[in-house]
Formats: structure tokens, C-alpha cells, sequence
């Protein structure tokens, strides 16, 4: 079976009705109503930025402010980077804002419009990341969407999100600790008021936020939509996202841009033989490989990138447009960072000195997981439109409905409470998560039978080889009454969809 990837979009949909379900766990904020509220009340983003700001500003005030020069800037590098790429490699392609263009481009001039605003979409626990500084419980996410203000009564979302991620607890403040932040998130699971009630008692002294300030902030991270490609005659549909993150420098009291958390510097890797050797090295020693394949691991900044271009629709097989599966050699003469033989030793290492890996356990499973661990891997898995959290619509009309989160983040929702759960009881939380395509059958095994991991529409493994399984995707099946079956053009993919048999 076969399946044009503009159906797949629709396949992403249905998984609404377990989004919807699972809203209630206590670790995200979605309800339109108080998210306007908590936005007037000092979460909006130019306050957090300016406390001494009372309302929500437009972008061209935003983009003004000190913090902020520099990220802009590096956005407008990174424009003009995209731009002389695509003359470059597509001369006789035209790219401009607006459908009149062969690649219809970002209209940059919105990050510093009058009549453009960031809007807070969404607030996500995410104290699953505590593993990466545990004295700060780990991170919370406040999330906002640019929103064009100046047309009609539903101000259209544009395809953009900024980030501001903020430390859960100041490391230095005693007075609350992990285990009663923790507890205070999973209380919020029961709260039974909407709109701006449900905004106080998220504020209350006992409340999950009420302890986040301004000082906790660490840095911005930006997705946007740069560049789209409509499917014509003579080009397939494609859609490039552009991905940066800013740290904080609070002495200087700006965003500074950073290298991307584990984003893979591929090209300077496959350029400087002694850095890629180097970074062999690194992720094949035993310990860092370990963390690599229970998804802890933390590159050092020296192999990593400052920004990140992934795109849409990519299928479910190795590509051009997941480069970092280019890390491996393709030929006998071993050009690549990581050679079959090193990597198979380096797995045989690591289970001799510590026992059976969770998820990598054969080639294919690293070279997935090298594009997994990714900013920009992951976001091409999964994800609604290249985000995984659009996020609430606060300012449209409510009887439209939307679906905040994407499956992949859905799908990661049990794990992140359970670790929650632990950090609450005072037990020591399994950080590991297995790859973005399919969630970890953690606890009851929740998700069982939806399309977020067995059901109909789920990711899943047809193996080449009758009878012969890789071992890092066997278990990567399908519900009673549903078979693996192909997605797209790519008949060799091993990894396809659970559809009726």
C-alpha cells in the first residue's frame, strides 16, 4: 500500500482525540482562556524580558530591546545565508514573499512589524530534563507564536515559534525543592477551572508557577518556517524550517547566539578529519555511547552547530535531508566520521562492559539515533506543519478548535510524568527516552492501540529479509488486525505505517 505524503498530513490529525485526552496530566498549560490571562499577569514575553513593562508590546518595540538586538541580527544573517544558498543551487528558481515566487520565503519584515506580535501559545513542564542540571529541577517552557495583528477579527498565526526557556528552581533559592515543584505540577492535573480562574490557581502561592521570575530565564530557541515549496509541474512540496538558540548572558543582560544542543556540526566534521576523528572518539567510548543510546547524551559544544535547517516532508528513510545519517561511511574507502567495523566494535564494547543496550543494537540504529538526537532530526519526526508544539490559538475564535501538540510530543507525555512522579516521591527518575518514531511502553502502556504507538497510522518496522529482524526496530510492530505497510515512493524503507491489513 502505498500512500501520497499529503495523506500523511491527515494521519498526523487524527491524533487529536488522544491529544485532547492527555491535556490533563498536569505538565503543559493549553487552556486558551488562562494562557491570555497569565499573558497580561507578567508572562507575556516583553515583561519577562523588561519586568518593568506592564503589557504585551509589538515586535517592532521587541526587537528594539537591548536583550534582543542580537538575536535578530543572527536571524537576518541567517536570511541572507538561505538566500544566497538557494541562487546558488536554484538560479532559475524565483524566492520572494508571496505566492507569485517558485519558493515562497518567511516575510522577514514580520519580526520587526508593527503589526506582528509574539503571543504565549502554551506553557510546558519539562522537569524531564533535570538530568542536564539537575540543581535546576530541569526547565520550564514558555512558548509563544507570531501572530500578525492588523488583519480582521482572527489574527492569522504565522509559522513561527519562539521559546523562552527558563530554569524550573533558582539553584540557589531553598525555599521549594524538586520534589515539592514536582508535586505542585501533578496537583494542577485536577484543577477543574478554565480561562482566567484557572490562571490564579496556576499563580497561587502553592501553584506551579508561582515561583518563576525573570531570573530564571537560560535562553531563547527559534523555529521558523523560512522557506516553502508548493508541489507544481516541474518541483516536488517541500518546506525548510530554520532553528537557532540564544543563551542568556545575564552580565550583559542579551541573548547571545549558542551552539544547538547536540545538533551535529556535519559538515565541519566531514571536513576536518582530525574533529571528526575526535568526535569518534568521543561518542564511541563506552560511557558516552551508553548515553547515547538511552538519549542522555550531551556533545561537547566543540562538534556542535549554531544553527539547524531541517525539512519537510523527509519519508521515513535515510535521505539528503537528514544529514546527519552522512556521518557514516557509504563506500569501502571509509569516507565519513563513523566506519561500519568502528561501530559494531564500539556496540560489542559497550555491552561487554555494562550489559544490553535499550535501543541501539545494530548500525541502522545508531545512524538513526545520530539524526534523532538532533534539533533538526527530531523535528522532522512527527510533527504538526515542522513544530512539536503549535500550541493554542489564543486569539481566534474558540469554536474553530485547535491541537496544540504534536504526536511526537503526545506520544513523550508518559514518560516525562512518570519522571515527574519519581522526582516527586523523592525516587530516582529513568531520564532514557527511545527514538522520536515511536514512544517508550512505559508503566500501563497507555498508548497501546493508538495511532501514537501500535495503531493505525503508528510508525513501525518492515524488515528486508523475511524472517530476519533488526534488532534496534523489532519490536516496533502493530495492533491485532493492522500490518506494517509502505509509506510513499521508497519501497526499501524498512520503516513504514500500521495500516488494515
Amino acid at each position: 500500500m502505498r500512500l501520497r505524503l499529503s495523506f500523511i498530513a491527515v494521519l498526523l490529525c487524527l491524533v487529536a482525540p488522544v491529544a485532547r485526552a492527555d491535556e490533563g496530566n498536569g505538565l503543559a498549560v493549553t487552556d486558551p482562556g488562562a494562557l491570555r490571562a497569565l499573558e497580561t499577569r507578567g508572562f507575556g514575553l516583553a515583561q519577562l524580558l523588561d519586568p518593568a513593562r506592564t503589557t504585551p508590546i509589538s515586535n517592532d518595540a521587541l526587537f528594539a530591546l537591548p536583550a534582543m538586538t542580537q538575536i535578530r541580527a543572527a536571524l537576518d544573517d541567517a536570511f541572507a545565508r538561505y538566500l544566497a544558498d538557494h541562487q546558488k543551487h536554484e538560479p532559475r528558481a524565483s524566492i520572494g514573499v508571496g505566492p507569485a515566487h517558485d519558493v515562497q520565503q518567511f516575510d522577514q519584515a514580520m519580526l520587526t512589524s508593527p503589526d506582528a506580535r509574539f503571543v504565549l501559545a502554551g506553557i510546558v513542564n519539562r522537569m524531564d530534563r533535570a538530568y542536564v542540571a539537575p540543581d535546576t529541577c530541569g526547565e520550564i517552557r514558555l512558548i509563544y507564536r507570531l501572530t500578525r495583528t492588523a488583519a480582521g477579527t482572527t489574527p492569522p498565526r504565522l509559522p513561527m515559534t519562539l521559546n523562552l526557556v527558563l530554569h524550573a528552581k533558582d539553584p540557589n533559592d531553598a525555599s521549594v525543592t524538586c520534589a515539592d515543584l514536582a508535586g505542585r505540577w501533578l496537583n494542577s492535573a485536577s484543577f477543574t477551572e478554565t480561562g482566567a480562574a484557572r490562571a490564579d490557581r496556576l499563580l497561587k502561592p502553592d501553584g506551579p508557577l508561582a515561583t518563576i521570575t525573570a531570573a530564571h530565564i537560560d535562553r531563547i530557541e527559534t523555529n521558523l518556517q523560512i522557506a516553502h515549496r508548493p508541489k507544481s509541474d516541474t518541483q516536488e512540496f517541500r518546506t525548510d524550517y530554520l532553528q537557532k538558540v540564544f543563551r542568556f548572558d545575564a552580565t550583559a543582560k542579551q541573548f547571545r547566539e549558542a551552539p544547538m544542543e547536540n545538533q551535529i556540526d556535519r559538515d565541519r566534521l566531514l571536513v576536518d578529519a582530525a574533529l571528526g576523528r575526535a568526535f569518534r572518539d568521543w561518542l564511541l567510548a563506552p560511557n558516552n555511547l551508553r548515553a547515547f543510546d538511552r538519549g542522555m547524551v550531551l556533545i561537547p559544544e566543540k562538534f556542535l552547530a549554531t544553527s539547524s535547517l531541517s525539512s519537510t516532508p523527509v519519508g521515513f528513510a535515510p535521505s539528503a535531508l537528514q544529514p546527519e545519517f552522512g556521518l557514516m561511511a557509504t563506500d569501502a574507502k571509509g569516507k565519513g566520521v563513523f566506519s561500519e567495523r568502528d561501530v559494531v566494535a564500539a556496540l560489542e564494547r559497550a555491552v561487554a562492559q555494562g550489559g544490553a543496550l535499550e535501543n541501539i543494537r545494530s548500525l541502522a540504529g545508531f545512524a538513526r539515533r545520530l539524526n534523532d538526537i538532533t534539533c533538526g532530526g527530531c523535528h522532522q519526526i512527527r510533527g504538526i506543519g515542522g513544530f512539536h508544539f503549535p500550541g493554542a490559538d489564543t486569539l481566534a475564535d474558540q469554536s474553530q478548535g485547535t491541537v496544540p501538540a504534536s504526536p511526537h510530543f503526545i506520544g513523550d507525555q508518559p514518560r516525562r510524568r512518570d519522571i515527574v512522579i519519581a522526582m516527586r516521591d523523592g525516587k530516582a527518575p529513568d531520564f532514557s527516552r527511545g527514538f522520536s518514531d515511536r514512544p517508550q511502553t512505559r508503566g500501563n502502556n497507555e498508548l497501546a492501540g493508538s495511532p501514537l504507538l501500535d495503531g493505525w497510522g503508528a510508525t513501525c518496522y518492515r524488515p528486508k529479509q523475511k524472517g530476519v529482524a533488526d534488532k534496534s526496530f523489532a519490536s516496533w510492530t502493530c495492533a491485532e488486525g493492522l500490518a506494517c505497510q509502505q509509506v510513499g515512493a521508497d519501497a526499501s524503507s524498512a520503516i513504514g505505517m500500521c495500516f488494515v491489513k
